[in-house]
């Protein structure tokens, strides 16, 4: 126990340039009391002690901040940095090396229509292992996002996330092409890649402008042929010379 206690903080040491001693983390890191309070809620969840987990859960969140659900199940080393109004659903799933920035949601969708026949059902998010999302994320439905994934801040993600793919904006949408996994050497911070950030719409809109700008100098170069005048409206027919009768000119 010791030993995965001591794993779980020297995890947030990597990970966040703030912390400077395991005694600190231990002391001083709502996170990490959020998550170990967490852990004994869900052990007493899977033993049928409800209420009595139920009701931990709530105490964490009022010192902590985060809500977590004691049904949902989390791995090893889950990293939370602030973590002032995250929420994490019944039935949500963490994988391991996973890191989440203040404001996130894992929820559920239409949680009021029909509540009864949704107990027992999945109906939060699967992140699994080293997936990083920004802060203000929400992330809906239950959906998976693969390995390595990265959710850029206030990104609304209801779709899966292929593995190394950054996701961001309202839907989310993939900011560029997936990348090789190496959680070693590709922290993201906040989930956002360093330097310009792709903008998915703005790469379609460019698109459409660089298309219609060259539809429009090929249409300029068909009318030149067929010695349209540029000045004269088009749709009309530029007038030859006129045949006389005798059929000379």
């Amino acid at each position: 126990m010791f030993t995965r206690l001591k794993d779980e903080i020297d995890s947030y040491i990597a990970r966040d340039p703030a912390a400077r001693s395991r005694v600190e983390v231990l002391l001083s890191y709502p996170s990490f009391h959020a998550i170990t309070l967490h852990r004994v809620s869900h052990w007493l969840w899977v033993r049928d002690w409800r209420l009595t987990a139920r009701w931990l859960s709530y105490v964490a969140r009022l010192f902590t901040g985060i809500e977590i659900h004691p049904g949902a199940t989390i791995g090893r080393r889950l990293f939370i940095d602030h973590g002032l109004g995250v929420v994490i659903g019944e039935t949500a799933e963490i994988g391991d090396d996973v890191t989440l920035y203040h404001d996130v949601t894992l929820g559920g969708l239409l949680p009021s229509v029909n509540s009864r026949a949704q107990v027992g059902v999945k109906r939060h998010p699967t992140l699994k292992d080293g997936v990083i999302v920004g802060s203000g994320a929400q992330i809906l439905g239950p959906i998976t996002v693969e390995e390595g994934a990265r959710v850029g801040a206030n990104a609304v993600v209801v779709a899966d996330v292929a593995s190394g793919t950054t996701v961001v904006g309202i839907p989310a949408k993939a900011a560029g092409a997936p990348r090789l996994v190496d959680r070693a050497l590709d922290f993201c911070a906040y989930g956002t890649m360093a330097g310009r950030m792709p903008d998915p719409t703005e790469e379609e809109i460019e698109g459409l402008v660089a298309r219609l700008q060259a539809l429009s100098a090929r249409v300029a170069e068909l009318e030149a042929r067929l010695g349209v005048d540029a000045g004269q409206p088009r749709g009309e027919v530029v007038e030859g010379p006129r045949v006389a009768a005798s059929g000379k000119v």
